[in-house]
């Protein structure tokens, strides 16, 4: 289901964050391939490639946060959950347009639509700890 927006640019985000990992495209190539999809006319472009080259610039500090909220390593971070959680943080620490509340339950819905079964929990639990610690 295509979705337009801030939602369906979210949802490209979370893909392309996700290619980073695990395939380890750079952000021009990220950007190359995902402003030439047919989704992308669809969804909100410009916060897609705000979005994009923040995140990515940030990762290390993003995993930090991370770090400091979770009960196990970054490194052992399902790379869905993973990039559901760097959108959200990044929404949270640096986006003041858009409100706490709707940051956690963009990323907690991102995680229960493509991550593992309970992932969303996760990605819940530490978006939230990470919202009241900042």
């Amino acid at each position: 289901m295509a979705q337009g927006g801030r939602q369906g640019a979210r949802r490209l985000l979370l893909q392309a964050l996700y290619q980073s990992q695990v395939g380890g495209q750079t952000l021009e190539v990220l950007t190359q391939q995902f402003r030439a999809s047919a989704e992308f006319r669809a969804v909100d472009q410009a916060y897609f490639l705000a979005m994009l080259p923040a995140v990515l610039a940030n990762t290390e500090s993003l995993d930090k946060l991370i770090g400091a909220c979770a009960d196990r390593p970054v490194e052992q971070l399902d790379p869905v959950e993973h990039a559901a959680l760097w959108i959200g943080l990044q929404e949270l620490t640096a986006r003041d347009d858009i409100p706490t509340g709707v940051a956690i339950n963009e990323a907690v819905e991102l995680a229960r639509e493509f991550g593992a079964q309970d992932s969303y929990r996760y990605v819940n639990a530490i978006l939230d700890t990470a919202a009241r610690d900042a």
